[in-house]
């Protein structure tokens, strides 16, 4: 053959494997030490078991459980009859709703966040307003834009409806002093409700309160049974051979590439890391405020509220010790925290768009290209910084984030109404 073709024919090889590797990056034939180690820790494997809730007493309770369940798809916890749990966090949609902002009895202001694995998080809501599974099942039932009903009525339900009444009394001490007028009555409520709360008894308070206590205790412990499922990448991780190697059945070159971006040079396991995929913390990463509304402020508001909340795990109506209070009591509370919100669960990501506090965001590719960019936050400071990763390199991990959708792995009884509902 002509030397000069043999050349030109080198030439192009190596041209072409350069051309491939810019726009593909570099194949990773094996994981390093370091590299599986993460893997590993990733897992559903090395998942541990439900952590205790010390101010739930009922948390695992089996009866609690299926009080909670009935309850969560009772639309009659609501102001207009159509409003219940699963109005917003829809079984079918990984518990979410697949709207930009949740819609209840009117419209709110933040996005529904999935419910699966959530009693693995030692804070709730998007900014941490709320210490336990069970206070923050409280708060969408007397929220205007949610439930809008009150407290007085939820107890009068129970007491007036059979069925839920001796659910009831058997997992909680027997109603009483549940009066039948006024209607409506809260001290969160309206100026109304407010003075019909102030006209009732601080007997009648107080067992009023215990019921609605009790009422998200249940809820929690249903939402307990909520638990993801093994996904491909599991499957994954559980199989990789001793020799590291990075190649699999289960993994299309894409989606490993992916992967090792994931790892290392996106940054993403620095938040989203551990079985469920997120570090439970609370950080700013630069996501605009939702069209219509100031930037808001965060972990930074929502620490103050969690203190103040009558609920907490510090509260009368916890069956927590103060030393069992931990998070509560050491929790951070420092400037840094201004518009920086919780680290969401990237199980099922793909499942529960849109994305953000707001659902400000709407597809994945979107995400990963917000991180890359890494803009100027409107408050504080934006932790994130630019990535610098080309289009294929974002393809590439939006490819990874497909394999962590899975079934869940609960019960199926538990994600549809009781049968005799």
């Amino acid at each position: 053959m002509n030397k000069r073709l043999i050349v030109s024919i080198l030439l192009v090889s190596v041209l072409g494997l350069a051309w491939w590797n810019f726009f593909s990056g570099p194949a990773q034939s094996n994981w390093t030490p370091a590299q599986r180690q993460l893997l590993e820790s990733l897992s559903l494997s090395a998942l541990p078991k439900l952590p205790e809730d010390p101010s739930n007493d009922v948390a695992d309770l089996e009866a609690a459980a299926e009080l909670g369940h009935r309850l969560y798809f009772d639309a009659r916890l609501s102001s207009n009859g159509v409003v219940s749990c699963a109005s917003c966090h829809k079984p079918e949609l990984m518990f979410t709703d697949g709207l930009p902002l949740a819609i209840g009895v009117d419209i709110g202001s933040r996005h529904t966040p999935s419910l699966v694995g959530i009693a693995y998080s030692p804070w709730f809501y998007w900014d941490g307003r709320k210490d336990s599974q069970w206070a923050q099942a409280l708060a969408p039932l007397e929220a205007r834009h949610e439930h809008n009903i009150d407290r007085l009525q939820i107890a009068r339900l129970i007491f007036s409806d059979e069925n839920y009444r001796q659910r009831y009394e058997a997992i909680f001490p027997a109603l009483t002093e549940i009066p039948l007028d006024p209607v409506s009555a809260s001290p969160r409520g309206n100026e109304a409700q407010q003075s019909a709360w102030d006209s009732l008894s601080s007997l009648q308070q107080e067992n009023i309160n215990r019921v609605f206590t009790n009422i998200g205790k249940s809820l929690a412990a249903y939402q307990r049974k909520i638990i993801p499922g093994r996904s491909r990448f599991d499957d994954y991780v559980d199989n990789i051979p001793a020799s590291n190697a990075t190649a699999s059945e289960l993994f299309s070159a894409s989606e490993v590439a992916g992967l090792a971006l994931f790892l290392e040079e996106a940054q993403c396991i620095t938040c989203h890391n551990g079985p469920l995929f997120t570090n439970y913390e609370f950080h700013n990463t630069g996501v605009l405020a939702v069209n219509g509304q100031l930037p808001p402020m965060g972990r930074y508001d929502g620490i103050r509220i969690a203190r103040e909340d009558p609920f907490n795990c510090l509260g009368p109506y916890s069956d927590a010790s103060r030393s069992e209070c931990i998070e509560l009591r050491f929790a951070r509370d420092t400037n840094e925290l201004v518009g920086a919100h919780k680290t969401p669960t990237l199980r099922n990501v793909t499942d529960t768009a849109p994305y953000m506090h707001g659902g400000q965001i709407e597809t994945l590719i979107e995400v990963m290209e917000h991180y890359n960019e890494a803009p100027v936050s409107m408050l504080s400071h934006n932790e994130a910084k630019p990535l610098g990763l080309r289009p294929v390199q974002l393809r590439q991990l939006e490819a990874f984030m497909h394999t962590l959708s899975a079934p869940l792995a609960s019960d199926p009884k538990w994600l549809t109404p009781p049968t005799d509902q």
